[in-house]
């Protein structure tokens, strides 16, 4: 018999719209944590191609 704390945790997973209702605190802390992470990660592409879009910009004399 194996306890709980022995079996792998289920990855957090948040779905945009889902019912938050029958979440715990820390199940939407962790989701707060996650959507924070996501979106620093997607600031940080868009700068990276923004970046990349202003250097072609420049070479190409365009704008």
């Amino acid at each position: 018999m194996r306890d709980d704390d022995d079996r792998p945790r289920k990855a957090v997973v948040h779905e945009i719209g889902q019912a938050l209702d029958t979440l715990s605190l820390g199940d939407i802390d962790e989701r707060v944590a996650l959507l924070r992470a996501e979106i620093a990660r997607l600031e940080a592409a868009r700068a990276a191609k923004q970046a990349a879009q202003g250097a072609a910009d420049a070479f190409f004399k365009r704008g």
